[in-house]
């Protein structure tokens, strides 16, 4: 029966094989008679000389060869005409690429009339516009120029392609839409659109644009920039298309949700549906809107604003879609979730359940509510605040044994009890990441070894101490191991040395950098045959690194040395039989000599040799960079010679280099437009910078840092051409002439060094368009005019203004009182006149309270991370660099100027001042007594100038006074009494200590000094007080009149006798 069956099939098989013409069959198989038409294949050709091929993909596309067998090309087989043109490049899933085109997509393609299938994505024509003789291609069924970069509108003549089915134009985020799609509606035959991604702000009414496409199945509308001035979507109605099964809309932050969702009642086939990043903030009972939907497998409402406002979760229930599979409400930061979870139960078929970010501390019983979901799989609950104050995580025999990916990361405060509740829970895993916990401050139990299906475990940036269990090496799977940032300890050598177990064989990732690793790396790591990542940098290791290390090592692709003290000892002919993408060396010892063994790297991205004790000329090879290295460290060596011309290498686009602290010198040459970050610092170049002007096109340079050379000339004027900079930093050099105007182009600046050079003439008004400025430093330059006035109104963010050292006079504008961010103001040195403005007191950043957990000034450049400022800063008389403690610092330093009038009492509001140096100026008046108030107050200057007076008791830190008119007793029990007496000098009424003279009250025990207290003196008898010197006064005065008035009686008595007398004698 069976044999008869057989050969009744091949019979038909036969039949069909001979027939397939007459029947309408194709196999795709190509007629060897049938080669490809001469015009296409020409048209081909010509395609492919506007092309970039460095990867030689298109090498079989020889003028000798049938076109019909080229990569990429399929052909008719009855006809020879070519249609299929299939060239995605793998950049995106393949690294380093091996089918990457660049340059610009030719019109020849119109030689090719019966194409169908056209598929140019992840290619990158950057900056190039639309092929618009794309609509001329009639014949097209499928498009796809997703992820190819181009730009410009996108043209009507799309509409030409009646028969289109797939149109995919997404992650092309210069092309905008100009025409509010209305070619759209020539396309009904549309089952699959994707304009991910492209510009739709201007497009009208774009829902009863897509929507009413009849075959629509898939439409997806990411990050479109579609926003409230769009029309809501209540234009989705019953004549909308009802067969659409894939619905995303995420990412349109600005796009508001306020219609309640009613118009999901018009799309009764869908099964996916994403709308996170949507604002859904004013949806009421949003659940039973979007759970009701019938068909509904998929839902995503991750970052869509829901809150505690929203109705709860209880409202899904048993009439719910109990199909749904995947569920994600991450990220919903005011989303409490108070109901405990109760809702879950009505959700069986629930596979992936994400809740990172929903606030779950009220929940009881967290473990038994999810783990009880009979076909979960994958589990995220990263930062949701889960804590010890959860019902401890008990066993539970009926939790869901079939777990594959859970993820209890970030900001969760789990006990080390986390992991017994894992080994009774879940024998499963696959994926176990808990990175980034508070609380996991215990050693790593042995019972890891039971997780025998476990692939990857990540217990990163915990406190986690110990070493790491033996058991690991019994875990079969495990193929990434990530122990980084903890305080595990131990010899490495010791775990090492006896590798054995399947962990040999399975692992391709090892990283436990940021650890306290001690020992040496012992050559048996070499066992590790299939490792591709080994991550042991910023330990304590020890010892030296031969080839032997890494002899069986053929699939290394990253390799992490950096901050040990490792000595790399290689045979000058060395070549390692891996090809590394990542090569991070840092601080390691590599020798003197250039490492040779470097030159047969040619796939490597990223290169640290920083701070290797290399001292050597670089040689010619290396300068041949890998077509992808973004990140190039040699920091801190001794590499000497010049540099070559950088102009045509081959780097990544927004590439990092650093080559500072090295001893390069002669000119600096011109290097690629597409460097992001080029720091020569603190070498010795020479001449001008004219290698700037010589890019003449925009470039994506965001920092620049030449720093401390002894380059020299004029600044050149082509700013313009930069217009992306961030960072800034010429100081230290000798340029000399004016500060170009163009300078004002950078409108990204935040960070501006000059300081230290030669600059002439005032400072550009141009740079009141870099309203971004966080530091000017022009100090030390022969800079004149007047301090800007523009600099309070149009720099808001200023936070350091160093002018010091230079020529600028007249008065202080005002409006430097409006800089309310500032921190550091240093315009000593110079010749400014007039007073201390009284509205300093607005300067309200220095009486802002610190904030020591952010003691550095940080500037985030996009694509890049931070960047930490710096400063050169006069310190108590001294100059000192301050970087990771500048956010601490907060000062002001108008010495050395020609100030006068009284220190504005306002002053003293700064109340978070660290140093106040006012010395050297015509100031006078008192010292404030309110002067106390700076609290924090560590050196004040206020020397050589005429103030008069005490000094106030309040004062307890200075550095110098000395140089006035003070006058009176140095205070005692303070601070300042430890001070030298050169600070005290040239005020020649003050005395006490420290200085030599004392106060008149020391030398004399009864005088009262002018603060009206008695100096007391131990010898002095009891009875001798106020009260008897008062009593001697007025004894003395009484008998001093009481002597007068009897001579005066006694005079006019015997006066009296001699007249009576005379009288007598004459009569």
């Amino acid at each position: 029966m069976r044999a008869s069956y057989l050969h009744f099939l091949l019979l038909v098989f036969g039949l069909l094989s001979c027939n397939a013409t007459k029947l309408g069959f194709s196999f795709d198989l190509h007629d060897s008679k049938v080669r490809c038409i001469e015009e296409e294949r020409q048209a081909l050709l010509q395609f492919k000389q506007h092309l970039v091929d460095r990867s030689h993909w298109l090498s079989s596309w020889d003028s000798g060869e049938d076109c019909c067998k080229w990569e990429g090309i399929k052909c008719g087989n009855k006809t020879g005409h070519v249609v299929t043109l299939h060239l995605r490049s793998d950049w995106w899933y393949v690294e380093p690429a091996t089918k990457h085109l660049e340059g610009e997509i030719s019109s020849s393609l119109l030689g090719l009339q019966y194409l169908t299938y056209l598929d140019l994505s992840y290619n990158n024509f950057s900056e190039k516009p639309f092929p618009n003789f794309v609509g001329s291609l009639t014949k097209l069924q499928h498009l796809n120029l997703s992820y190819t970069f181009i730009a410009g509108t996108i043209p009507q003549q799309l509409g030409n392609l009646l028969g289109l089915i797939s149109l995919d134009l997404s992650m092309n985020f210069d092309l905008t839409e100009a025409h509010h799609l209305d070619w759209l509606i020539h396309l009904p035959s549309l089952m699959h659109l994707d304009l991910s991604g492209v510009n739709l702000m201007q497009v009208v009414n774009w829902p009863n644009k897509v929507m009413m496409l009849p075959s629509l199945i898939h439409l997806s509308l990411i990050d479109c920039s579609l926003s409230t001035s769009t029309p809501q979507l209540r234009s989705i109605n019953a004549n909308s298309s009802s067969k659409l099964l894939f619905l995303d809309l995420s990412y349109n932050y600005d796009l508001m949700e306020a219609q309640n969702l009613d118009w999901l009642i018009y799309l009764p086939s869908l099964t996916h549906l994403d709308l996170s990043g949507v604002n859904l903030s004013q949806v009421l009972n949003w659940p039973n809107k979007v759970m009701m939907l019938p068909s509904l497998i998929h839902l995503s409402l991750s970052s869509c604003n829901l809150s505690t406002t929203t109705p709860q979760l209880l409202s899904i229930n048993a009439n719910s879609s109990s199909q749904l599979l995947f569920l994600d409400l991450s990220y919903n930061y005011d989303l409490m979730e108070s109901q405990n979870l109760n809702w879950l139960i009505y959700l069986p078929s629930l596979t992936h359940l994400d809740l990172s970010g929903v606030n779950l501390n009220q929940v009881f019983n967290w473990p038994n509510k999810i783990m009880m979901l009979p076909s979960l799989i994958h589990l995220s609950l990263r930062d949701c605040s889960l804590s010890t104050t959860t019902p401890q995580l008990l066993s539970n025999s009926n939790s869901s044994s079939q777990l594959l990916f859970l993820d209890l990361s970030g900001k969760n405060y789990l006990t080390c009890f986390v992991f017994q509740w894992l080994f009774n829970s879940t024998t499963s895993l696959v994926d176990l990441d808990l990175s980034y916990t508070s609380g996991l401050q215990c050693s790593i139990p042995d019972g890891f070894g039971s997780l025998n299906s476990l692939q990857t475990l990540n217990l990163a940036r915990n406190q986690l101490v110990g070493g790491i269990p033996k058991s690991f090496w019994h875990l079969c799977a495990l193929e990434s191991l990530t122990l980084s940032y903890n305080n595990l300890s131990g010899n490495l050598y010791e775990f090492m040395s006896n590798v054995s177990g399947c962990l040999v064989d399975s692992l391709q990732k090892f990283q436990i950098s940021n650890n306290r690793f001690t020992g040496s790396l012992p050559e048996s790591i070499g066992n590790l045959s299939n490792l591709q990542t080994l991550n042991v940098s910023e330990n304590s290791l020890t010892g030296v690194i031969t080839e032997a290390h890494f002899s069986n090592l053929i699939k290394l692709k990253e390799l992490y040395l950096g901050f040990n003290s490792l000595i790399l000892r290689f045979s000058y002919d060395w070549v390692p039989p891996f090809q590394l993408d990542v090569i991070y060396l840092s601080s390691c010892r590599l020798g003197s000599a250039f490492p040779k063994w470097l030159q047969s790297q040619k796939n490597y991205n990223r290169l640290d040799i920083s701070n290797a004790g290399i001292s050597d000329i670089i040689p010619a090879w290396f300068w041949d960079f890998p077509p992808m290295l973004f990140y190039l460290n040699m920091y801190n060596n001794q590499l000497h010679g010049n540099l070559p011309d950088f102009s045509s290498s081959r780097l990544s686009d927004f590439a990092i280099i650093d080559l500072s602290a090295n001893r390069f010198d002669g000119s600096i040459p011109p290097f690629p437009s597409n460097v992001s970050s080029l720091d020569l610092s603190n070498n010795r170049f020479s001449g001008p910078v004219s290698f700037l002007c010589k890019l003449n096109t925009p470039t994506l340079l965001d920092s620049l840092n030449l720093s401390n050379n002894t380059l020299s000339g004029e600044l050149p004027n082509c700013w313009t051409y930069i217009r992306d900079l961030v960072v800034l930093n010429l100081a230290n050099n000798n340029f000399y002439g004016k500060i170009p105007d163009s300078i004002g182009s950078l409108v990204s600046i935040q960070l501006l060094h000059l300081s230290n050079n030669g600059f002439v003439g005032n400072i550009p008004m141009s740079l009141q368009n870099c309203s971004e400025l966080i530091t000017i430093d022009l100090g030390a330059n022969n800079l004149n005019g007047m301090v800007p006035p523009w600099i309070g109104n149009s720099l808001p963010n200023l936070v350091i203004l160093n002018l010091r050292s230079n020529q600028l006079y007249r008065r202080l504008p005002l409006n430097i009182c409006l800089l309310s961010h500032i921190q550091i103001l240093d315009l000593s040195l110079n010749k400014i006149e007039g007073t201390i403005p009284e509205c300093i007191y607005n300067l309200t950043a220095m009486s802002r309270t610190m904030d020591t957990n952010s003691s550095a000034i940080y500037v985030y450049i996009m694509g890049r991370g931070s960047y930490i400022e710096y400063a050169s800063l006069v310190w108590k008389g001294r100059e000192f660099v301050f970087k990771n403690s500048l956010g601490l610092v907060k000062m002001i330093d108008l010495s050395n100027n020609k100030l006068h009038g009284e220190i504005p009492e306002g002053i003293t509001n700064l109340t978070e001042l660290v140093a106040l140096n006012l010395s050297r100026n015509n100031l006078s008046g008192l010292i404030t007594p309110r002067i106390g108030l700076l609290r924090n107050l560590q050196s004040l200057d206020l020397s050589r100038n005429q103030l008069y007076g005490e000094i106030p008791i309040s004062i307890s830190n200075l550095l110098d006074l000395s140089a006035n008119n003070l006058l009176g007793k140095i205070p005692t029990g303070t601070q300042i009494q430890s001070r030298d007496a050169s600070a005290f000098l040239g005020n020649p009424k003050l005395c006490g200590s420290p200085l030599p003279n004392e106060c008149l009250e020391d030398l004399h025990p009864n005088y009262i000094n002018t603060r009206g207290h008695k100096k007391e003196n131990d010898d002095d008898d009891g009875f001798i007080t106020k009260g008897f010197y008062v009593a001697a006064t007025l004894g003395f005065i009484v008998g001093f009149w009481g002597v007068c008035c009897i001579s005066v009686l006694n005079i006019r008595y015997i006066m009296k006798g001699l007249i009576s007398n005379a009288r007598m004698i004459l009569a």
